[in-house]
């Protein structure tokens, strides 16, 4: 059965075809000839780790950069005794270019399914790391944006419109990092069986699934490092819309403080009241705008003696 060659990266397809059989989700005639030569049926794998008497489902999801923006995927794999088929979303699948890149430079690892599968998934680790960096660097422009200089923290007043475009973002790249430590999650597991698996012509590769497992885990943890960057975030945006709102209340604490007395003074004389003798003076003006004016001095001071 012929592999096709992926594009951009170009492989010798009569090596590939030994012992790998890349499956286009959606090639129906394809998997058909599979079920009927080989036995692998991924309609019965599902979405667990499944083993038959010919097969082991392992399935793995994960998120990749593609022209630099993240795209979701999901692969399949049914590893055998002389084949590995991947069901994968489509003949060309962009995390698998780096793993024909290695194992054209490292021949020895198309000698087995095992050895296949382990780059595979070294592949799907790297390309795991590259998303984590990217949410990595998006975190980064929100810090500045929120805490950096001519950030929401440097006396930009913040609208609401752009209050839900940086929550929009703190939630965009949340989403992604918890993807991709669930995504590593299942990555160990994968790697785990396949280190179970390894055995024959696949013995030697064991110490790479071991540094591969390593490096799994070290993936994941600057995963969940960065994921807690975005609680700091959350929080900040918090603090500065706190502080918006406290500056706000003081603004219309000053205002009333000020408006009040006069007001109150205004209210009361303008009221008709004979026994109120002031009213019949002469200069009954000249005399009530500097008792508003000392009224609202004096509510200032105390406003400003509070504020210190």
């Amino acid at each position: 059965m012929a592999v096709s060659a992926f594009s951009p990266v170009r492989f010798d397809t009569e090596v590939l075809q030994q012992h790998w059989i890349p499956l286009p989700a959606g090639d129906h005639d394809t998997a058909a000839v599979l079920r009927e030569r080989l036995g692998v049926d991924f309609a019965e794998a599902g979405e667990r780790i499944w083993a038959t008497e010919d097969f082991l489902y392992v399935p793995v999801a994960l998120d990749y950069l593609r022209a630099g923006r993240v795209e979701h995927g999901s692969v399949v794999f049914a590893l055998g005794r002389e084949f590995l088929v991947t069901l994968q979303p489509r003949e060309h699948f962009p995390p698998f270019d780096a793993a024909i890149v290695e194992m054209r430079r490292r021949a020895e690892l198309t000698a087995s399914p095992q050895g296949v599968m382990y780059t595979l998934l070294w592949a799907l680790n790297d390309a795991a790391e590259q998303v984590i960096e990217h949410g990595g660097a998006l975190l980064d422009a929100l810090r500045d944006d929120i805490d950096g200089p001519g950030g929401v923290h440097y006396g930009r007043e913040i609208a609401p419109t752009a209050v839900r475009e940086l929550m929009g973002r703190i939630g965009a790249a949340e989403e992604t990092l918890s993807r991709a430590r669930r995504s590593q999650v299942r990555l160990a597991r994968a790697a785990r069986h396949l280190r179970a698996e390894a055995t024959g012509r696949g013995a030697g590769l064991r110490p790479l699934l071991d540094d591969l497992l390593d490096d799994v885990d070290g993936v994941a943890q600057q995963a969940g490092f960065e994921h807690d960057r975005v609680g700091y975030l959350q929080q900040s945006l918090r603090t500065r819309l706190d502080a918006e709102h406290t500056r706000i209340v003081k603004a219309s604490a000053v205002l009333s403080a000020v408006l009040l007395p006069p007001i109150l003074i205004a209210a009361l004389y303008g009221i008709d009241a004979s026994w109120m003798p002031e009213l019949s003076w002469e200069h009954v003006v000249l005399a009530t705008v500097p008792l508003s004016m000392l009224a609202v001095a004096v509510a200032l001071a105390i406003v400003a003696r509070r504020n210190r």
